[in-house]
């Protein structure tokens, strides 16, 4: 029923033929690329733990790694120069 519906919507639109599922890995995949918490995903994909959710979307995982890791340094970047400017300071 549902393909019977979601194709024709994809050729009007010029889209790709995809299958209607993965609308939902790309949905979760980019609520996690935008850094929405993995436990809100689980509970919109609706799966019943949070390590299925972790599991089938690992690949992501790295890029989130060096996005979490540049702002790491970014905040303590900012903290050493905050620090350094209050030592200077007379």
């Amino acid at each position: 029923m549902i393909r019977q519906s979601f194709q024709p919507l994809l050729t009007r639109a010029g889209l790709p033929q995809i299958r209607f599922h993965d609308l939902r890995h790309s949905t979760a995949t980019l609520l996690l690329t935008l850094g929405i918490h993995p436990k809100i995903v689980q509970e919109l994909l609706g799966h019943s733990q949070i390590f299925v959710t972790l599991d089938i979307y690992s690949h992501i995982l790295p890029t989130l790694q060096g996005e979490a890791m540049k702002l790491l340094n970014e905040a303590l970047t900012h903290f050493v120069e905050k620090r350094e400017m209050r030592n200077s300071t007379p």
